[in-house]
């Protein structure tokens, strides 16, 4: 069965979910959408491409991935198809795939050219879900489109090696449902750097020397429990995706607050590692 998966800023609210599932089932009854989510912030690429980034290997290779986060055509927003990893990705050309692409290199892509159709102010609908229908029924790429060798990446957040290589400056690229911080310092760059050193995790005015590989790791569950560490402490791990996240240990966002809040961390604010 073709898999179709949604990843878009539309919300829940308006009528534009519906429609895009509607139009998909009127051309293919039988095929199964999965939303990813439909919480992005508005237009925001790099939360996109980290969601996406971690999502998609989970489904079957073939499976189709409509991104529907600023997709108005432009001369500098091209509709694109990308065929990378197995899977195909139906989006604009703003480098909400680089992030996938920067790790895994495109089998194929091709700029969307379809004769007769207008984008207009619903492109997701008008021509995006044209698009992955063909995909899901065994079409060609080669039908809707022309090679392309202009992919965007984003480059903006990627993290930078400053003061001789004593320390990684970073930014904050995604705060996750429960007020979790995440940074775009990967596991493999923090190790690559390191060599043995100590170091120090700056957040604003927050301080950590540890990294765990679990929210749970902050507990020395040797100590009696009036002697741990625990709920409301900050902490420093390695997610599941590989980046170094910043949380509060149980906390929750909507009630007592959470990393982003607590800490006073916001989407593109600056994280250093300073090793000693």
């Amino acid at each position: 069965m073709a898999i179709i998966t949604l990843t878009t800023d539309f919300g829940i609210k308006d009528h534009f979910v519906g429609a895009v599932k509607g139009t998909i089932l009127s051309n293919l009854p039988d095929v199964n959408i999965v939303d990813i989510s439909h919480a992005i912030s508005p237009f925001n690429i790099q939360e996109c491409a980290y969601i996406l980034k971690n999502a998609y290997r989970s489904f079957p290779e073939g499976t189709v991935h409509v991104v529907g986060v600023d997709s108005e055509l432009s001369p500098e927003n091209q509709h694109i198809v990308v065929q990378v990893d197995g899977h195909y990705f139906v989006s604009a050309n703003s480098g909400v795939i680089s992030l996938i692409t920067s790790e895994v290199k495109p089998e194929k892509v091709v700029e969307i050219k379809i004769p007769n159709i207008i984008s207009g102010s619903f492109p997701v609908l008008n021509v995006f879900i044209q698009v992955a229908c063909h995909i899901a029924r065994g079409g060609k790429l080669e039908v809707i489109g022309k090679p392309f060798d202009e992919l965007r990446e984003l480059r903006d957040f990627e993290p930078r090696i400053i003061n001789n290589g004593k320390t990684i400056s970073g930014n904050v690229i995604y705060i996750d449902n429960y007020g979790n911080v995440v940074t775009n310092i990967q596991r493999s760059l923090f190790n690559a750097y390191r060599n043995g050193r100590a170091f120090e995790i700056n957040a604003r005015t927050t301080k950590i020397s540890q990294i765990h590989d679990s929210y749970n790791g902050i507990i020395n569950f040797d100590l009696d429990k009036n002697q741990r560490k625990g709920p409301g402490d900050a902490l420093a791990l390695f997610n599941s995706a590989g980046y170094i996240e910043l949380a509060i240990y149980k906390s929750d966002l909507n009630s007592v607050g959470g990393a982003s809040s607590l800490l006073g961390l916001n989407y593109r604010d600056t994280v250093t590692i300073n090793f000693l």
